[in-house]
C-alpha cells in the first residue's frame, strides 16, 4: 500500500482526512507539529489518531526552532505583510512541512498530505516548501480534489463522517469564525469575518491579549536586551528564544499590545479580512528597531527597508527554501552584527513608547548633532556639500526653467 505523512492536528479536518487517506487505500503516518497550539491533551491526540488506524503516530516539539530559526530572522528584517501584518502564520508552514517530509523520509513514506483549502495561503506555503526540499515528494490536498469535495461539501458532512466512523471531535456546524494559533500570534478568519460591517475586535474572542480598555491603568515597564539583532534577555534575565517569545506574550497581552485587524491580499489573488494578535512579537519589532536606529548605518538600513517588503511576501507566499531568500538571510545575518544594545519602553493601554535606549556600538555623536553652538561639527563644510548636490538641479533649471 502507498504510505504517507500527514501534517495532523486532531481537528475536525484533519481527522476526516486521515479516514479518507486510508479510504483512499493509504497507510498513514500522522505528525502533529507543536508550535504552541493551545493547551490539547497530546496524549488524547496520539490516542485519537491510533484509534484512526495510522501506522505510526508522533508529536514533535518545534517551538523553540520556529523562534530561533523562522520569526527572529524575519524580525531581523523587519519584515511585515502589507504593512501591519507580523507573518506569524506565514513564518510556521514551512517550518511544518519540514518537520513532516524529516518523518516521511525516515518512515519511507511516499507523499505528504495536509488540510488547507485550495483558496487560501497555506497550500501554497506547504507545497512550495515540500517541493523545494524534496523535489520528487507527492503532496496530497484533498481540498483540491473534486472527489473529496464532492464527499464533504460543507461541515455536516464531515461531522457525519466521523460519527459513522467512530471519530470523536468537538464540532459544531456553526462557528463565528475560525482561528489558528503558535506561540507567535494567534489569526482569527472567516464565518462572522467575512463580513467587512462585523467589528472584528466585538466579535473575536481574544486569547493572547485583554482589551486595551481593560488593560491595567498603570504603565508596565521593561527593558530589552539585543546582540546582533537577536533578542537575548529582559531586565537583564536571559531567555531562550521560546521564553522570550511568551515571556513577552503574557507582559504585553496583559497591556493590550499586538491587535490588528485587516482585508489583505492572499497569493492566490482575492482580497481576505482577517484578525490577528501577536503581543509578544510586537513588542520585539518596536524595540529591534529602536536599536537599529542607534546602530545601523544610513544607506544599510534604507537598503534593508526597500529589500523588507518583498521579504515579507516571500514569507507570505511561501518561498522560503530558495536560493534568493537564502542570499537574504544571509545578508542579514551580515547586516545585524552591529545592532546590539537595549531599550527601555512602556506598555500602557495597547500603546508602546520608548523610555530609553543604548547601545555599545551606538553611532549617535551628541557633539556632532547637538543643535547648540560649537561642537565637532563645522557649518561651513555644508556649504559646498549643497552646491555639489544642488549642481543637477542648478543646470536642469537653466535649461528648463519651472514655473511658479
Amino acid at each position: 500500500m502507498p504510505s504517507c505523512v500527514l501534517a495532523y492536528s486532531g481537528g475536525l479536518d484533519t481527522s476526516v482526512i486521515l479516514g479518507w487517506l486510508k479510504d483512499e487505500g493509504y497507510d498513514v503516518h500522522a505528525v502533529y507539529v507543536d508550535l504552541g497550539q493551545p493547551c490539547e491533551d497530546r496524549e488524547e491526540i496520539l490516542e485519537k489518531a491510533h484509534s484512526q488506524g495510522v501506522v505510526s503516530a508522533q508529536i514533535i516539539d518545534a517551538q523553540e526552532e520556529l523562534c530561533r530559526d523562522f520569526a527572529f530572522p524575519v524580525l531581523q528584517w523587519q519584515a511585515r505583510y502589507e504593512g501591519p501584518y507580523l507573518l506569524g502564520t506565514s513564518i510556521a508552514r514551512p517550518l511544518i512541512s519540514k518537520v513532516c517530509l524529516q518523518v516521511a523520509r525516515e518512515v519511507g513514506a511516499d507523499a505528504y498530505a495536509h488540510g488547507a483549502t485550495g483558496k487560501g495561503n497555506d497550500q501554497c506555503r506547504f507545497q512550495l516548501a515540500a517541493e523545494s526540499l524534496d523535489p520528487g515528494v507527492q503532496v496530497i490536498a484533498p481540498w483540491r480534489i473534486e472527489r473529496f469535495r464532492e464527499l464533504f461539501p460543507g461541515r455536516t458532512e464531515m461531522i457525519a463522517f466521523c460519527q459513522e466512523k467512530g471519530i470523536p471531535v468537538k464540532a459544531s456546524v456553526e462557528k463565528p469564525y475560525s482561528s489558528d494559533e503558535n506561540c507567535l500570534h494567534i489569526s482569527y478568519e472567516a464565518g462572522q469575518l467575512e463580513d467587512l460591517e462585523a467589528n472584528g475586535v466585538e466579535l473575536v474572542d481574544f486569547g493572547m491579549t485583554v482589551s486595551p480598555q481593560d488593560a491595567p491603568d498603570e504603565v508596565e515597564t521593561l527593558e530589552i536586551a539585543f546582540e546582533s539583532g537577536v533578542p537575548v534577555s529582559i531586565d537583564g534575565q536571559a531567555y531562550s528564544p521560546l521564553e522570550m517569545v511568551k515571556e513577552l506574550n503574557t507582559r504585553a497581552g496583559r497591556n493590550g499590545v499586538g491587535r490588528i485587524d485587516m482585508v489583505e491580499n492572499r497569493f492566490v489573488g482575492m482580497k481576505s479580512r482577517g484578525v490577528y494578535e501577536a503581543p509578544g512579537m510586537t513588542v520585539l519589532y518596536e524595540a529591534h528597531r529602536l536599536v537599529e536606529q542607534l546602530t545601523l548605518d544610513r544607506d544599510l538600513v534604507h537598503l534593508r527597508d526597500r529589500l523588507a517588503p518583498e521579504v515579507a511576501e516571500m514569507v507570505y507566499y511561501g518561498f522560503w527554501f530558495c536560493p534568493k531568500f537564502d542570499a537574504l538571510l544571509s545578508f542579514i545575518r551580515q547586516a545585524q552584527q552591529p545592532v546590539t544594545g537595549s531599550v527601555t519602553l512602556k506598555l500602557y493601554k495597547g500603546n508602546i513608547s520608548v523610555d530609553g535606549r543604548r547601545s555599545p556600538n551606538s553611532l549617535y555623536d551628541a557633539e556632532v548633532a547637538s543643535m547648540e553652538g560649537g561642537g565637532s561639527y563645522n557649518q561651513d563644510d555644508a556649504e559646498g556639500f549643497l552646491r555639489i548636490m544642488g549642481l543637477p538641479s542648478r543646470v536642469q533649471g537653466a535649461v528648463s526653467p519651472r514655473e511658479y
